[in-house]
């Protein structure tokens, strides 16, 4: 059928409209997962993976711009398409704002109309992850310069281009907080810090340190956030639903050697599974630390060495993987001088201290 094994979840605190729309959908072919409002919805999307989630906007408990939110602070990819009998712009343009696909007005006497939309958010996710991989790969050398030269000689807009990548300060995943800080001085951050949540329902969290120090690092870091989306669902769906980091990394060094900018990078990235409560550790270069934290006391995860990425052909990675006890948390670190942030539990996003140096760190907590 025409939306066959698609599974999206309704969002709708109106039974009778919910029921007739979840009827339409399973008719189509669909998979259908139902809620009644946004944090009964926010719930259902931890638990399980959707390929697109269709939702009401005014609803009790939590709306649909508040659950747009939150699946938006979890780095979801996941289209989203919302419904409305209010019309008013600000709710289109909030909805817009926070990566809502389409915005449908009820009430919506064809229900096709809703097929049609989620056709177009599907076409337009495909779309823009293989334009974003075409135009990274047809990317010449020369032009690829240009883009760096702009960020070069725009001090703002390379630092605009990076602010606006970082998540906040603290992550509410299912099972699971993600909490960061990360000193940055006037400029460009040579450090990037981002999580997100996969396809499997597993997280991948990661630490990153760009060379050279320069604006080159606004650019590195939008290339880096891309390519570890797709380097999550390209291995997912080669490796039946398990995600090694190592794997990734060997992913991650292919697409910046490509990239040929002349950017390489030290890396530590994490791999989590909420359901065995299981970290795979894996890294490249060797700047930067990683820890098993209980309370006040912080065991270091002894890592093997490893060659920066960007440099050269990339592979034989060695990683780590171990089970977080009750009461331990995983940390990484950029030095050793965060230490006396991490056990205050100082936890603030980006924070710009001109006088302090650069760098960074992330607490990943088991709920």
């Amino acid at each position: 059928m025409a939306l066959d094994e698609l599974k999206i979840l309704l969002v709708e605190d109106d039974p009778v409209f919910r029921t007739i729309v979840a009827s339409f959908l399973r008719g189509r072919g669909a998979l259908v997962t139902e809620a009644g409002d946004g944090e009964v919805a926010l719930a259902a999307f931890f638990a399980e993976s959707f390929d697109v989630v269709l939702s009401d906007i005014t609803m009790p408990n939590m709306d649909g711009l508040a659950l747009l939110s939150e699946l938006a602070r979890a780095g979801s990819y996941v289209p989203a398409i919302v419904m409305s009998a209010n019309q008013q712009m600000s709710n289109v343009t909030d909805a817009l704002r926070l990566g809502a696909a389409d915005y449908l007005v009820k009430p919506i006497s064809d229900l096709y109309q809703i097929e049609h939309a989620i056709y177009e958010s599907l076409r337009s996710t495909h779309f823009n992850e293989s334009n974003i991989q075409r135009d990274v790969d047809d990317l010449s050398y020369l032009e690829l310069n240009e883009h760096l030269s702009l960020l070069e000689h725009n001090a703002n807009a390379a630092k605009s281009v990076q602010q606006q990548l970082f998540p906040s300060s603290s992550v509410n995943y299912k099972q699971a907080t993600f909490e960061y800080t990360l000193f940055s001085g006037q400029d460009v951050s040579p450090y990037f810090i981002d999580s997100e949540r996969l396809a499997n329902g597993h997280l991948s969290m990661y630490l990153a340190h760009f060379y050279p120090e320069d604006h080159r690092a606004a650019f590195g870091s939008v290339l880096l956030r891309s390519f570890m989306h797709q380097s999550s669902h390209e291995l997912l769906k080669e490796n039946g639903g398990h995600l090694e980091p190592c794997k990734m990394l060997e992913y991650l060094n292919q697409r910046l050697m490509q990239a040929n900018m002349g950017i390489y990078a030290d890396i530590l990235l994490i791999t989590y599974v909420p359901e065995s409560r299981t970290v795979h550790i894996a890294q490249a270069g060797s700047g930067l630390r990683c820890y098993i934290r209980q309370q006040n006391d912080f065991t270091p995860v002894m890592l093997p060495p490893a060659i920066q990425l960007g440099l050269v052909e990339w592979g034989a990675c060695q990683g780590h993987t171990r089970m977080l006890q009750e009461h331990e948390k995983l940390c990484v670190v950029s030095s050793n001088q965060y230490r006396t942030q991490l056990s205050e539990n100082q936890f603030s996003g980006v924070d710009y201290q001109p006088n302090l140096p650069v760098g960074g760190y992330f607490q990943l907590s088991a709920d």
